[in-house]
Formats: structure tokens, sequence, C-alpha cells
């Protein structure tokens, strides 16, 4: 069933919007459950959290987690966080297309000065401190309907009545997500070619092994089977490689065309990216 996806300044009202949408649903749809995942569920200290970045992924991964583990066939989902920027949001939707399930974004629309003033009126535990909700709103990256991982998109101002019935409609009557390669699962390829590909991306990995211990920041390392060079951003643990490995293998199982001899520059490619957004 499908997900939704509420976004906002801190303090713009996201969680009552959230409820009044769970209390809309309830009432005109009670054969379908009703999940709600958010900052509240995972009794987080905000100010702590969104005072470090490393904190910060550490819940976004948690949340994606959660979204992932309860969007099933019966129910809807409901992510109330603030949901800022649009690479999760983009990561939720291909969450939402491999489920092949609508999804639409809610955007509870208010100015810098109006969120600062409601969060002024919080109650001293669930209040933002000053430089963390300035910083948060200048992070903010507002959604836009001309992507499509935030569309349908609602965008709600302060004082407007929830659309729940042009939301709803959005949700069950619009057409799934169309499946592609990375939402399928064609038949394993050969033997012998998974072979191939998982010896070579491991003795890839061994080489930023190795040639971390003795290369900086900012260094080219020459990488086994491809002309392309690995640039050093940062300096990544051996679970850290493992795991961005073993994502490409089950990439490749999924049925990717890639030929053998195409495998290193892929995931080459394919960790520049992880390490991009890790």
């Amino acid at each position: 069933m499908p997900l939704v996806i509420i976004c906002g300044f801190p303090s713009s009202g996201k969680s009552t919007r959230a409820q009044e949408l769970v209390s809309y649903l309830q009432e005109n749809f009670p054969d379908r459950e009703v999940i709600s995942i958010g900052d509240k569920e995972l009794s987080i200290d905000k100010n702590i959290v969104y005072s470090d970045s490393k904190n910060e992924k550490s819940v976004r991964g948690s949340l994606k987690s959660e979204v992932d583990r309860n969007l099933t066939k019966e129910n809807v989902v409901i992510l109330d966080s603030l949901n800022y920027i649009k690479g999760f949001r983009y990561e939720l939707f291909c969450i939402t297309k491999y489920a092949r399930t609508p999804q639409c974004v809610i955007h509870t629309d208010i100015s810098p000065e109006g969120a600062k003033e409601w969060n002024k009126n919080r109650a001293e535990e669930e209040r933002y401190s000053d430089d963390i909700i300035d910083a948060l709103i200048m992070r903010f990256e507002p959604p836009d309907s001309r992507n499509r991982w935030d569309s349908p998109l609602f965008t709600i101002q302060v004082g407007d009545t929830l659309p729940g019935k042009e939301i709803c409609d959005a949700l069950f009557h619009q057409n799934t997500p169309k499946p592609n390669m990375s939402t399928q699962n064609p038949p394993l390829r050969e033997t012998d070619f998974l072979y191939e590909v998982s010896k070579q991306t491991q003795d890839m990995i061994s080489t930023i092994l190795t040639s971390q211990k003795t290369m900086i920041i900012g260094d080219y390392v020459t990488m086994p089977g491809t002309t392309d060079k690995y640039i050093i951003t940062q300096n990544l643990t051996l679970s850290q490689l493992r795991r961005f490995r073993q994502q490409f293998l089950t990439y490749v199982k999924s049925g990717t065309t890639a030929k053998i001899e195409d495998i290193p520059k892929t995931f080459l490619l394919f960790l520049n990216k992880c390490v991009e957004t890790c």
C-alpha cells in the first residue's frame, strides 16, 4: 500500500497534519491499517541528532529501514519527519518503486519566522534550539512537483484544510510506478559470470584498502580491470566496502545487462555513488 512522505521546516505542523491524515484514513477507509513512522516513534532527542551529521545519517537510515519493513499491500505508511533532503526523498521513492506502490509528498509550508514562533511556543523538551532550527531551515530542500520523487505533491499552508480526498485519490487511484531493471527480479546470470563479478569486485576493494594505508585524501588509485581511477575522498572501513560490494552483487544478480569486461568500471561508478551518500 502507499507511502505518504511529510516534509517541511521544523515546527511547521508536520505531526499535526500526519495525525489529521491518520484520522481521515481511519474514518473513511477503516479496512486499511495505517502505520506512522517518525522521530517520535524512534524516541530521538532532536537537538542531539540534528547537531551531528553521523547521528542524523543513522536516524535517516533507521527511518528508511522502518519504511521498507512496513510497506506492504495491506497498509498505508506515513513518514512524519523533516525529510528535508531531496536525495533522501529519492531513496524513499526507489523503495516504493521496488514495492510497486504509489506515494505522495505533503509539504507543510510555512515561513521561517512562523516556524521559529511555533517552536518558541512548544514545550521545552520538544523545542529545537535556536542554532539547530536556523541550520535546518537553511538546509531545507523544498519538494518540486516536477521531480518524480516529489510527485504528486500537496503543499499545505497554515490554516488550510487537509485535502484528504485528493490525497487518497492520489494514493489509491493512481497507477503504480512502472517496473524497470532496478525493480524486477529476472533469472540469475550464469554461475561463471557471477563468480567473475565476485572475484573482480573483491580485487577492487582489496586494492582500495591497501592504497588507503599509504595514500592520502585526494590521491588517485589505479584499479584492476579498468583505466578509470578511484579517488580517495575518505578512508573506508572493511565493513563499509563489504557492504557496498554486497549491494552491487545483489544488483548484478537482479539482471544487469553489463558485460563482464565492463564490471570493474560499473562497480567503480557504483562505489563512488555509495561513498558520496555515506
